[in-house]
């Protein structure tokens, strides 16, 4: 009996591969007869697994989808990727789920699990959580290419009604972007998925549009710095525009051969005082005056603790 459980899960793990087995080629893998490896197939089928069988010369054998299928076959280095990558996350579900995946672990494996766990760490995220559900309804709606109605939340807290074309979904530091063709503005932009908040039903279907800037990464790198963050700042730097070269990311626009404009996207003033003062280099606020009356307090704290 263990000699046949072993078996089907070797053949079980043959047919996740995605591809066509012929009854030769898994005799052959598996050392038996092709009549075994059709009995073994009927046992697969009584267990739940739809395996499917093409006859003729060129047929052979396939796991088809299923809504019902048992839990996936994993190798040991997959195993424990998987188990460090829930670890990692700082969501609820994926710490339920890494503890049914630990319950099942082989000892040999759950002691290369409990080794890294001891000897790495996960630091708490600052990025909103975003609902499950909200990806799952965005990322369908990706799919099946049906515009996306929802409402949506600015930095301000005000509340506008959207109806997009959904592009991708795009995870980006410590927060989910969902970028989509805005059909009322007739524009790009970007939106922040803990932000969303879909309606039911979806709009129309629309046809496929190009991707913005013809590649989003490069869409993305140069509008992430501003259109998704709520604080804008301007500040005069003292210094040659090919000195902030590399150092910072912002616009830097030359003034002249000694001077120079850098414009900040942030979502906290704290932040833009942090990176100015790296910079080590003289500079005045141009805007907004909430930044001047940030820094004076910054200020006058270092000056008390001297």
């Amino acid at each position: 009996m263990r000699e046949t459980s072993g078996r089907l899960l070797r053949l079980l793990a043959l047919l996740q591969m995605h591809r066509e087995w012929s009854g030769t080629e898994l005799a052959s893998r598996l050392d038996v007869t092709t009549r075994t490896v059709r009995r073994d197939v009927d046992r697969l089928r009584e267990l739940g697994y739809p395996v499917h069988a093409v006859m003729g010369p060129v047929g052979g054998y396939r796991l088809g989808a299923g809504a019902e299928l048992p839990p996936l076959l994993l190798d040991d280095d997959e195993a424990v990727a998987v188990a460090l990558s829930l670890r990692t996350s700082g969501s609820e579900a994926a710490q339920r789920a890494l503890g049914k995946l630990s319950r099942v672990l082989p000892s040999r494996l759950r002691h290369r699990v409990e080794s890294l766990a001891a000897s790495t760490m996960a630091l708490p995220t600052r990025g909103p959580v975003v609902d499950p559900a909200v990806l799952t309804a965005v990322s369908a709606a990706i799919r099946a290419a049906e515009t996306l109605r929802f409402d949506y939340v600015d930095h301000l807290g005000t509340v506008s009604r959207r109806l997009v074309e959904p592009h991708r979904l795009v995870s980006w530091g410590r927060r989910w972007y969902l970028v989509g063709w805005d059909t009322v503005r007739e524009d790009w932009r970007t939106f922040r998925a803990d932000r969303v908040s879909p309606r039911t039903p979806n709009g129309p279907w629309f046809p496929h549009r190009e991707p913005p800037d013809g590649d989003l990464t490069a869409y993305l790198t140069r509008t992430m710095g501003r259109e998704v963050w709520p604080l804008r700042c301007s500040l005069r730097i003292h210094a040659p525009a090919s000195e902030l070269t590399g150092r910072v990311e912002g616009e830097v626009t030359p003034i002249d051969a000694r001077t120079c404009r850098l414009e900040l996207a942030s979502d906290s003033y704290d932040l833009v005082a942090f990176v100015v003062g790296m910079l080590d280099v003289p500079f005045e606020v141009e805007s907004p005056p909430e930044l001047a009356a940030r820094l004076r307090v910054l200020a006058a704290r270092y000056a008390d603790a001297t």
